[in-house]
């Protein structure tokens, strides 16, 4: 069995050599890999796979630099919220979303919630696009934007039953949880659950890889033979879905 990086980090607290900390570098990628596949990359010439992959590498780098291993925190879970801030400022610093644009997927949640209370169940993406008088391909593009967005909202505060709660508070390292903690992850994994246990086989399961399983969009588009923007889609819908039966998550 190898070196684990918590090991190497340990070893490198101790006596940073470049040897080591290139070793670090290779061993967390993919952890770097899988936050970066949680993206919908934006249309943006300089949102490609790389740039944000490099913003990674240099929150990996932060993180590392700034470790303090007498705190008693895994190394993992000190790294995961650095790699995905700096992914996160990144993508900010180059978001140019136009205000319609905002406004239209607070517009489509509306008319969801409208329509769930109207049938008496989730609507249809067609009779969304009908009662917004847009085409299916433009609802499907503000579901991207949903998704894509739920992304950069996690370090927003708001979430659960305490404001100044973030979502990222409430998503923490499974070997690093104190009992407040758990207590949270399982107050809102109760509540997750009952919120989406009317859903579609298809759509409980495309939850599932994304957010319990930690697949990237495009792995689990290859598992589903779908596209990954059908896959991001999707996902954005069951956010607009949901996020009037949970606390809000702010999306803007």
């Amino acid at each position: 069995m190898g070196t684990s990086l918590q090991e190497l980090v340990d070893a490198y607290v101790e006596q940073p050599t470049q040897g080591l900390r290139n070793a670090i570098i290779t061993q967390a990628m993919p952890l770097v890999k899988s936050i970066v596949g949680k993206v919908k990359r934006p249309d943006n010439a300089l949102s490609q796979y790389e740039d944000l992959e490099s913003a990674g590498v240099m929150g990996l780098l932060q993180a590392l630099d700034n470790y303090d291993g007498d705190k008693n925190i895994q190394f993992n879970t000190f790294a995961y919220y650095r790699i995905r801030g700096n992914i996160i400022d990144y993508l900010r610093s180059i978001d140019e979303m136009p205000r319609l644009q905002r406004a239209n997927y607070g517009k489509a949640q509306e008319v969801i919630a409208r329509l769930q209370q109207e049938l008496g169940r989730d609507p249809e993406e067609t009779e969304v696009a009908n009662a917004l008088e847009i085409s299916i391909d433009d609802y499907r593009k503000i579901l991207e934007t949903v998704q894509q967005r739920a992304f950069l909202s996690l370090d927003n505060e708001g979430y659960g039953e305490e404001k100044g709660t973030s979502l990222a508070n409430l998503i923490e390292d499974p070997n690093a949880i104190s009992p407040d903690a758990e207590l949270d992850r399982e107050s809102v994994a109760e509540r997750i659950q009952s919120a989406i246990k009317n859903l579609k086989e298809r759509d409980r399961l495309v939850l599932a890889l994304y957010y319990y399983e930690d697949l990237t969009l495009n792995e689990i588009a290859q598992l589903l033979g779908l596209t990954e923007a059908r896959i991001s889609q999707i996902i954005g819908k069951l956010l607009l879905q949901l996020r009037g039966t949970l606390d809000p998550v702010v999306f803007s």
